[in-house]
């Protein structure tokens, strides 16, 4: 059997990314990650605004929201290239994938060309009602 091709992030982490061999090279996401550090859990984030407002359409909630996750990793000294893990959670997956050239243009503006394991699951709802989409992240910062 052969060895599994593993591939390091940039100098400011200590994470590895694991992807079986023989595997299809996964687009937007990795299949695992190994890190090493101090952790950082951002709870569910929406994407409003400091004031609480919403902007229209899941591109634009999700460029915010992206925003929010990058403000709260900074309160815990860690940037979006730390990120291990997310869990996107979405009201709407036609939207979503209806949405998708915006949001990865969102993505790669805020987090970069950086990608954690993700899960992305469809949901009935949200506590708030006008948001599209939630996400959890967990970060991992190098000693």
């Amino acid at each position: 059997m052969s060895e599994s091709p593993i591939r390091k992030f940039p100098p400011a982490t200590s994470h590895t990314l694991l992807h079986p061999a023989g595997w299809p090279q996964p687009k937007g996401y990795a299949n695992g990650i190994r890190a090493r550090g101090d952790m950082v859990f951002v709870g569910g984030m929406i994407g409003w605004d400091e004031n609480g407002k919403f902007p229209q359409g899941l591109a634009a909630q999700t460029r915010q929201l992206l925003k929010n996750i990058a403000a709260v990793l900074a309160e815990g000294g860690a940037k979006p290239e730390h990120i291990v893990r997310m869990t996107w959670y979405v009201v709407d997956m036609e939207e979503y994938r209806s949405s998708l050239a915006e949001i990865g243009a969102a993505y790669r503006e805020i987090m970069g060309r950086h990608y954690p394991a993700m899960a992305l699951v469809e949901v009935k709802s949200l506590v708030e009602r006008e948001a599209r989409l939630e996400i959890e992240a967990t970060a991992v910062v190098p000693q």
